[in-house]
Order: structure tokens, then C-alpha cells, then sequence
């Protein structure tokens, strides 16, 4: 009898500790903003973000972080001249009311280095902000390559067409979940630089 209990607790531990580190893993959500529309007198444009949520393996230390590239100072002045850009963290409204399309699980390494990553966008080399050319389709692409993933074609000012278009390109991770409930908006976005960009 006592050697069969032992049989079953060696089984438990064992389970125990294949069992453990899955449940332990961060995920990776990509998600876009059509905008073009008014909410609360403000009118809204397109936009991108990453959001990471789950549990770092090696540490337990829970994760919940988002974050979108955007001009510090928008403005019209975009139109004609480079600016500065800030790394913005979402509040939980905002990173609800996206639309995600892309998600996968990463290492605790590959979550450090997109953490990483996003904090050299806050650098002086890294936050020149361009409306064609290097906005907050560009950080999120560049995310998602240190993540493993194919981009598609840059530079877009369509964000929810360019997530598509990277989504198709990597299966695997295309989002396969529910669509958000209700409208789909923002409340801090790309600058305000003339006409918006038609949405998706």
C-alpha cells in the first residue's frame, strides 16, 4: 500500500512540474484602432498597439503592459517636418476597445526584449516621429519582428490593413477569438494632420 501512495505522489510531482512553467507564459496581442470618427467633440484617427499580458516562467511576476507610438506635439506641422515621438501606455478602456489581430506566446527573453525595444522608442535615437514614414505602424512592425513574426509592406497610414496584411503572412498567430463587443474607437491617437486617413 505505502509503495503504491509512493508510485502516486512521485507521479504528482512529476506532473507538478511539467504542468507548471505552461502555465506560466506571456502573450503578445497586436491590435488596431480604424479612428476616423468623433467621440467627445475630439475626432479620432488611426492607430496601433501591443499589449503583453500573462506570467513571466522564471519569476512568477505577473505582466500587464501595452503601448503605441505617437507624436509628443501633434499638429498639422507633421504634414511638412519630422517630430518627436512617446511611447504611450493605453489605459484599460483604450486596449479594450481595440481590434486585436495578431497573438502569440513568447519567452520571458523575448517579452525582456520587447519591453526592451519599446523603451529605445522613448530614446532620443529612437523617437523621431514621422507621419509617413515612421509612426506607430513602424514601432508595432518592428515589435512584432523581435517577436518572430513576418511584417508586411511599410510605411502605412492604415493600421488596421496593415495588421491584416501581417496576419496573413503569419498564420499561425492570426487572431482567432471573439471580435470585441460594441464600437470600435480610441481615445488617444495618431495626430491630428488634416483629413484622417479613411479607416478600415
Amino acid at each position: 500500500m505505502s509503495g503504491t501512495m509512493r508510485r502516486i505522489g512521485l507521479l504528482g510531482l512529476v506532473l507538478a512540474l511539467f504542468a507548471g512553467p505552461a502555465w506560466a507564459e506571456v502573450t503578445l496581442t497586436f491590435y488596431a484602432h480604424p479612428g476616423a470618427r468623433v467621440r467627445d467633440g475630439n475626432l479620432l484617427f488611426p492607430h496601433a498597439f501591443v499589449q503583453a499580458t500573462g506570467t513571466l516562467d522564471e519569476t512568477g511576476e505577473a505582466v500587464d503592459w501595452a503601448a503605441g507610438f505617437t507624436a509628443r506635439n501633434p499638429g498639422p506641422h507633421l504634414l511638412f517636418m519630422r517630430g518627436t515621438g512617446v511611447v504611450e501606455l493605453p489605459n484599460p478602456r483604450y486596449v479594450g476597445e481595440g481590434k486585436p489581430y495578431l497573438t502569440l506566446v513568447v519567452s520571458d527573453a523575448d517579452y525582456r526584449a520587447v519591453r526592451a525595444r519599446a523603451d529605445w522608442w522613448n530614446s532620443p535615437e529612437g523617437s523621431v516621429y514621422d507621419l509617413q514614414r515612421r509612426n506607430c505602424i513602424s514601432f508595432i512592425a518592428d515589435l512584432a519582428r523581435l517577436a518572430g513574426l513576418q511584417t508586411a509592406d511599410e510605411p502605412s497610414l492604415k493600421p488596421g490593413t496593415f495588421l491584416e496584411a501581417t496576419a496573413a503572412l503569419n498564420p499561425h498567430a492570426a487572431w482567432r477569438g471573439p471580435a470585441p463587443e460594441g464600437p470600435v474607437t480610441v481615445a488617444v491617437t495618431e495626430p491630428a494632420a488634416g483629413p484622417p486617413p479613411a479607416g478600415q
